[in-house]
């Protein structure tokens, strides 16, 4: 139904009293309405945002390095440090300190802990006393970091080393192992 400027109950913007239509106000109500969600849902997102961070893992204190005779302290221990056939679930299997030459390659794992600030480490790979390959991974800081290296074996027999070094180039551990 149209008034007599051709408008619609519906599309007149004020009644002749001066209110609003039933549909206008309906109208506000939702814009209001939509208006109020997106608050909130700006809400919840600006507190949520504000507490995820509390579920993070929290950062090591780092405490200045310690002095020991004139020398800076590791950035870190070294737990543990093995040789084995592979890694799975991020532990070694198949560690041992004899491989047999069909072995085709075999894995350095090494366990840090006690990390003082992020740093690198590099995994050298001896075959006797000649120096075959470097391998640099990184280490951040934290309470624990495992990582490990592998190298292809290519049927070389004989006494084996890999030598942990910190990022200065210092050995900090080594693991010996025998290829038959």
């Amino acid at each position: 139904m149209t008034d007599e400027g051709g408008k619609s109950e519906n599309e007149a913007a004020v009644t002749a009293d001066g209110f609003q239509t039933n549909f206008e106000r309906k109208e506000i109500k939702m814009k209001k309405r939509v208006a109020w969600t997106w608050m909130l849902v700006l809400l919840v997102v600006a507190v949520l945002g504000m507490g995820l961070p509390i579920y993070g893992q929290e950062k090591a204190k780092q405490e200045p390095p310690a002095k020991e005779m004139g020398k800076e302290a590791a950035a870190f221990a070294v737990k543990r440090l093995v040789v084995g056939t592979g890694v799975e679930n991020g532990e070694p299997v198949g560690v041992a300190e004899t491989f047999p030459a069909s072995t085709e390659k075999v894995y350095c794992f090494l366990e840090a802990t006690d990390i003082t600030k992020d740093t690198e480490v590099s995994f050298v790979w001896f075959n006797g006393d000649k120096e075959l390959s470097k391998f640099s991974v990184p280490l951040k800081q934290g309470p624990r970091w495992r990582t490990y290296a592998y190298k292809n074996l290519r049927g070389l027999k004989g006494d084996w080393k890999v030598e942990i070094r910190d990022s200065d180039g210092k050995v900090v551990k080594d693991v010996k192992f025998k290829v038959e």
